[in-house]
């Protein structure tokens, strides 16, 4: 059931967590065998079999010193973690799975706390996994608590890794900033080795969290991040992808929903059709500038005929009815090009609801009763 406004679903974040590759030679050859018959089994769809194989790589793994692995080391444990564990929920067995992630974040607590250098990719798979271990939580109706927890843990080391990874600062800058002097990503210098993607997508989840609960203060402020990184402000030099600025203009239009479950006052109506144009404003120049194919704007192309119902449903609040019509009609049939089904269902509902008002107002203009079983609007 829609509410007032659509808002579009982030993208999962369970990104980068891992692939198997043909060259079995970079991990330790007492593993190789079994990484090689578990992948072996799974391609094969014999789950009980790959499960069997990657268990028995994990287990030896984790006996070996880290000089078995050679560089980044924990990239190389955790991707086999993360393929028992992508085998067991595959198995529909998401308990052990969740086990396998959690021992892989508690060796990468292990390695920090031992003093072990870890880089900057090797910290970026920490936080996929306590990403994923957050999106598992809500997938299978955990404790809201620990959904919450590694989200949030996934943002703190991602803000931490940032933070590290800036130039460092000359001595006439006046030392450190206080510490209650947010961190505006759109500012900072990004690693080589992280997309602006990969960084967001953490920031989504947890306001997407927040989101859901009803917690619009905490959720507000992890959106704008987002969407300062994918899209950087006019007059800034950083430059965004395709992808990144269909992520961003989707952000605008959850941001715009958000703000106006919160309450639909005069001024966050026009907060969140400020919002909700920007987004449109965003996706049509993404699109004129797109030299990809039609699955580079994929999710600039859902996101439409999410800002065209919502720019519609805004003009509806404000009486503005034949103006709201024309952006049902539009959202509508651009849902129905790329077959989103919801959209397709909203729009239908909304020039329903706008058609029966039209209606009624045309019944009581010539001072007549509405019959008893006339439709009432939603």
């Amino acid at each position: 059931m829609f509410g007032t406004l659509i808002a579009l679903g982030v993208v999962s974040t369970a990104y980068g967590l891992y692939e198997f590759y043909s060259a079995f030679t970079m991990w330790p050859e007492e593993v190789r065998a079994d990484l090689r018959a578990g992948v072996k089994a799974k391609r094969q769809d014999n789950l009980s079999l790959s499960e069997k194989f990657f268990q028995r790589a994990w287990d030896t793994a984790q006996t070996l010193s880290l000089s078995h692995f050679g560089t980044s080391p924990y990239l190389k444990l955790s991707g086999i973690a993360i393929s028992l564990a992508e085998v067991l929920e595959a198995h529909e067995r998401p308990q052990p799975a969740w086990d396998a992630y959690v021992d892989a974040i508690e060796q990468f607590t292990r390695l920090r706390k031992q003093g072990v250098p870890l880089s900057g990719p090797e910290r970026m798979r920490a936080v996929a996994i306590a990403s994923k271990l957050g999106e598992m939580a809500e997938t299978y109706q955990l404790p809201l608590e620990d959904e919450e927890q590694w989200l949030s843990w996934a943002v703190s080391e991602l803000m931490k890794i940032l933070k590290e990874a800036q130039p460092e600062r000359g001595a006439d800058v006046g030392g450190e900033e206080p510490a209650d002097v947010p961190l505006m990503l759109a500012e900072l210098e990004m690693p080589p080795w992280v997309s602006k993607t990969t960084l967001g997508a953490p920031l989504e989840a947890l306001g997407n969290f927040y989101a859901r609960r009803g917690k619009v203060e905490y959720a507000v402020p992890l959106y704008l991040q987002a969407i300062n990184l994918l899209v950087p402000p006019s007059g800034s030099n950083k430059t965004s992808t395709t992808e990144e600025k269909c992520r961003g203009a989707q952000l605008m239009n959850n941001l715009a929903e958000l703000t106006i479950r919160e309450a639909p006052t005069p001024d966050n109506r026009r907060r969140a059709e400020l919002w909700a144009r920007q987004a449109r404003g965003t996706i049509e120049r993404t699109k004129a500038e797109a030299r990809g194919g039609a699955e580079e704007l994929a999710t600039c192309e859902q996101a439409l005929a999410a800002v065209m119902f919502n720019i519609g449903s805004l003009l509806e609040m404000r009486g503005e009815h034949e103006q709201s019509r024309e952006l049902f009609k539009e959202s509508l049939d651009q849902a129905n090009r790329i077959k989103m089904r919801e959209g397709t269902m909203a729009a239908r509902v909304a020039l329903r609801r706008l058609e029966r008002t039209s209606i009624e107002r045309q019944i009581g203009g010539n001072g007549t009763n509405a019959p008893s079983d006339s439709p009432q609007s939603q």
